[in-house]
């Protein structure tokens, strides 16, 4: 039997979608098996721009470099309407932040982080749950948290510099902000494309049916711990466009695709 690899990453969002097809709650594709990874966003956006999956989950601002070898589901993904990533300071920092700690060079937190700041940075490519470590202890003037832990910054001792889901709203007549999109290799055809888009549909629906179900793999997985940052953050970003993405998430898409084509 065929396999499908699919790979996501480990945070709340993600798990509570693929979790109960990766648990095998919901139905795999027809006549293949499914075989799931999970890694760090900006290790799936490497991953997907070399074609090392199948079906991957990559920030939307990779999405839009894949269009001649993968095609972008239109479920799945992660659009915020009142959160987003957050650039944050150590508690008492002055200044303007001339070194930040960044999630990746390819994440849409990084590209809309550039079209929000008037002044050149320095960025440090980390990975997303090293960056409040790096802040705290002055190894960068300030971090773009993404993830849940831009839910609970505070409880670190950071303090918000900059909101980028507030800025994006204000900047884009309320659109919401495409975080990340999964992504097929067009070279698996549309039927399979449209197999996909069913299971993860499926699966979603389950999860919203029965969170406990998935609770124990959303939790093994997430940075933060607490149920209530869980909560906090699967309601954020598993939404109505988690389901379909609907002209308003094309049009942000698009919209993103202006911020990439600036010099």
């Amino acid at each position: 039997m065929k396999v499908l690899s699919v790979a996501v990453s480990p945070c709340p969002n993600d798990t509570f979608i693929f979790g109960p097809w990766a648990l095998g709650f919901t139905p795999h594709p027809a006549g293949r098996d499914s075989r799931f990874f999970w890694h760090d966003v900006q290790e799936l956006n490497q991953g997907a721009l070399t074609g090392t999956w199948d079906v991957t989950k990559v920030s939307a601002a990779t999405a839009l470099r894949l269009g001649a070898t993968h095609g972008i589901l239109s479920c799945g993904g992660a659009f915020g309407l009142e959160h987003g990533p957050k650039l944050v300071v150590r508690s008492g920092w002055r200044g303007t932040p001339q070194t930040i700690a960044v999630p990746g060079l390819d994440t849409t937190a990084m590209l809309v982080l550039k079209a929000a700041l008037s002044h050149p940075f320095t960025p440090i490519p980390m990975v997303f749950d090293r960056i409040v470590d790096a802040v705290l202890a002055g190894r960068a003037d300030a971090g773009l948290l993404i993830h849940e832990t831009a839910l609970v910054y505070g409880r670190y001792g950071l303090d918000l510099l900059l909101d980028l889901g507030a800025w994006w709203r204000e900047h884009t007549d309320g659109l919401p902000l495409p975080l990340g999109c999964i992504v097929i290799r067009r070279a698996l055809g549309a039927g399979l494309r449209e197999t996909v888009e069913e299971c993860i549909r499926s699966a979603i629906l389950f999860a919203r049916e029965h969170p406990q179900a998935v609770r124990p793999l959303v939790a093994a997985l997430a940075r933060e711990l607490d149920a209530a940052t869980l909560d906090q953050h699967i309601a954020a970003y598993v939404n109505d466009f988690s389901l379909d993405m609907d002209t308003s998430g094309k049009a942000a898409l698009d919209t993103l695709q202006t911020f990439r084509n600036r010099p």
